[in-house]
């Protein structure tokens, strides 16, 4: 009898050994990552707030704490960049931060250099359209050298977004569907191409009503723009 009882209680035991590890596995493969939302602490809510900071739309403290400050400037950013208000800060709005996890696959990497070609295209539309194609090509290359910058973001997304950056960003120009000429220029701007000899400002000079812009360095007039430094 005594026998019986023990092989039950092993019986029993391993059982709920195997439940517990496929309930774990399960609970594994199932997982959703969770948005960075109201109430959210952490690594990824510190580069919200960074970056945020640094583009001017936000003037907290950069805690890890996704508050009432923080989520404001989220809807702010979001209502600014043509994003959903929600506040919350789900892969459209990490993707316009210029935010990417790390364990980024060949597959991700692919789309998400196929997002910059459309994203920077969208803005050489808005931005340069009826230029000459040298012309179209220096204001990608603009956004490039400025990526490459230790003065604005490290990431097209960033630079494109930044706050008051672009007037095709501040005006909607830049959710205007981009013909196959700018999607031309924006990879070759991505692939290297620098006709404004590295340019990271540029600017029309007969609408043009900032008078600090006069005094960059200029490098190369294309069309009706001005390329400086």
């Amino acid at each position: 009898m005594k026998r019986f009882n023990h092989r039950l209680l092993m019986f029993v035991f391993i059982v709920s050994l195997i439940a517990i590890m496929l309930f774990w596995g399960f609970s594994k493969n199932n997982e959703v990552k969770a948005l960075s939302k109201y109430g959210s602490r952490g690594d990824e809510v510190k580069q919200i707030q960074q970056k945020l900071k640094n583009w001017g739309y936000y003037n907290g403290a950069v805690d890890g704490i996704y508050g009432s400050k923080t989520l404001e400037a989220v809807k702010y950013f979001q209502r600014k960049n043509g994003l959903t208000v929600d506040g919350i800060a789900g892969d459209k709005t990490l993707a316009a931060l210029g935010i990417r996890g790390a364990s980024n696959s060949s597959s991700s990497s692919s789309n998400s250099n196929s997002n910059n070609v459309t994203l920077l295209s969208k803005l050489i539309y808005g931005e340069a359209r009826g230029e000459p194609y040298t012309g179209q090509v220096a204001v990608g290359a603009v956004v490039m050298n400025r990526v490459k910058s230790n003065s604005f973001p490290n990431t097209i997304a960033g630079v494109i977004y930044q706050s008051g950056a672009f007037d095709a960003v501040s005006d909607g120009q830049i959710n205007k569907t981009p013909d196959s000429t700018a999607k031309k220029a924006a990879q070759d701007a991505i692939n290297g191409w620098d006709p404004s000899y590295g340019a990271i400002y540029y600017f029309n000079p007969s609408t043009a009503t900032n008078k600090w812009i006069w005094s960059r360095p200029l490098t190369v007039v294309i069309g009706k723009h001005r390329f400086c430094k």
